[in-house]
């Protein structure tokens, strides 16, 4: 789910070509991944893509080699679904869009979709729809931790495909959000990449408004690295719908860490994107919802919140961080396409699954 990528790092990284040599991808090999499942997708440097796949509980870092520079503006694809499904030689009822991450190089848009419980690659330059084949790649591939057992069930639903949720890189890091085989289930991880034995594990607590306690079970569905004044932290959201705080200094490997809940945005919604960009020099934070309008938020006012630790007195209600309704609804994915634009996947008032691109002075 999707990330903010630093005007100055696209341009650093823009006319860099990914090279055997290349500091990130010098120790990685040639041949086939064995991925299983797509679960989330997400661009670091280079043209590298990160590949989450729940099912095997790893992370494969793909090098696309796409690195063409790109200054489009706009990247559209009316009836997006129907186009994806007709290129793979199905139908949309067949398929499922389960990730899409912007190339910040070359502009492209890809897709992972899950077919007939296989997964692809998809790839979108222009209106062109390509498969990206993973045969035969460059890649590097790392195994988490102590994820949680694929025999784990929660209410008749297995829960292996909440090994991970999300992924953020930022700061030579990728930090991994998920469900591990620990008593308190819900956790992040920071990997350093280029990867190597290493991975911090972190399991995690928060303060449910809307529920009245603490908890430790749910998964964070979407998060966002950002750098406040006083540090890097991860801006979590979880279903049904408290935004949680965690500062990366306390994701120390075995910690266990109380996020502070700044906000109760509503129940019986999940977050499914939260990304940061700007407007007019300033920066605010996106959440897209499954159930309510994309919000807007200030992180100074997240900075500012004090952590909620009472219960909603209002089942419906809304409490903490002020927010601002955007007159966008039923966002299922979206990225960053540069500091000016954000790409949404979204789902129109016609019953069409476009794919089209917000400027943020609209946001």
């Amino acid at each position: 789910m999707k990330k903010f990528i630093i005007a100055t790092l696209m341009v650093g990284i823009a006319g860099l070509a990914v090279a055997n040599n290349s500091d990130y991808t010098k120790a990685f090999e040639r041949g086939t991944p064995n991925i299983q499942s797509i679960s989330q997708i997400e661009f670091g440097p280079e043209g590298i893509l990160f590949v989450g796949d729940a099912m095997t509980a790893s992370i494969v870092a793909i090098s696309t080699e796409d690195n063409s520079p790109s200054s489009v503006e706009s990247v559209q694809l009316k009836e997006a679904d129907k186009k994806i499904a007709a290129f793979l030689g199905a139908t949309v009822e067949q398929i499922r869009i389960t990730d899409m991450a912007v190339n910040p190089i070359s502009k492209s848009v890809y897709f992972s979709v899950n077919r007939d419980n296989q997964s692809v690659l998809i790839k979108l330059t222009g209106e062109k729809l390509e498969e990206f084949t993973m045969a035969d790649v460059l890649y590097s591939s790392i195994t988490l931790n102590n994820p949680v057992s694929t025999e784990a069930e929660r209410r008749g639903r297995k829960l292996r495909r909440l090994a991970i949720t999300d992924l953020a890189f930022k700061d030579d890091k990728l930090f991994v959000a998920g469900l591990s085989n620990e008593e308190f289930s819900s956790a992040f991880r920071a990997i350093p990449f280029p990867f190597k034995e290493d991975q911090s594990f972190s399991t995690l607590e928060i303060f449910h408004v809307s529920h009245g306690k603490y908890e430790t079970h749910a998964p964070v569905t979407a998060f966002e690295p950002y750098e406040f004044e006083d540090g890097l932290e991860l801006i979590a959201g979880y279903t049904c719908t408290p935004l949680v705080t965690f500062p990366v200094s306390q994701m120390k490997n075995g910690q266990h860490v109380k996020g502070k809940t700044v906000a109760e945005l509503g129940n019986r919604n999940m977050p499914v994107e939260i990304l940061a960009y700007q407007r007019d020099g300033e920066d605010f934070i996106l959440i897209a919802n499954s159930k309510r309008n994309v919000m807007r938020v200030r992180p100074a006012d997240i900075a500012a919140q004090k952590s909620l630790t009472e219960p909603l007195k209002e089942r419906h209600g809304t409490v903490g961080v002020d927010f601002a309704a955007i007159a966008e609804v039923y966002v299922q994915q979206m990225d960053n396409l540069d500091k000016n634009n954000v790409v949404f996947l979204q789902l129109m008032p016609n019953g069409n699954l476009d794919l089209r691109t917000v400027k943020t002075s609209r946001l």
